[in-house]
């Protein structure tokens, strides 16, 4: 449905960065870059792509997911976006309440946007018995 989503950062820099280093896990990179003004596109070389740009008011927040093809990308998404400084808003897990197979993450960017991963993919069969053989990893706390 779009071509591309173009959205104002306070601080492009730290913004342009969080994203880069957030979404490298799907294979996000700088496609063109014009100065702060014009700003950065960002795409994994699909059709659609993510542009920022310099604006001096902090933008209205917005809620930003992406397609992961696997769910180890979206556990990846998650690490790297708060190692990038994104505030964790939902660890990686099944949603059941949206559908089965929703696995997703979020997390809040620089600027406020709450920034998911989601992958929609089943487990195989294989996978989900390998899985529920393996021992349980206890929490602390839950």
């Amino acid at each position: 449905m779009f071509d591309h989503v173009k959205f104002g950062a306070r601080d492009y820099a730290a913004s342009k960065a969080f994203f880069l280093q957030a979404l490298e896990p799907l294979g996000v990179a700088v496609v063109s870059e014009g100065d702060p003004a014009y700003g950065v596109e960002l795409s994994s070389g699909g059709s659609a792509s993510l542009c920022l740009y310099q604006c001096d008011e902090r933008p209205t927040p917005l809620h930003l997911a992406f397609t992961a093809g696997n769910r180890q990308q979206v556990d990846d998404f998650y690490r790297a976006a708060l190692a990038a400084g994104g505030k964790g808003n939902g660890a990686p897990g099944l949603r059941p309440h949206y559908h089965a197979s929703y696995y997703a993450a979020f997390v809040i960017g620089p600027d406020g946007h709450n920034i998911e991963v989601v992958c929609h993919a089943a487990l195989g069969p294989a996978v989900a018995a390998s899985l529920a053989r393996r021992p349980k990893r206890r929490v602390a706390g839950r």
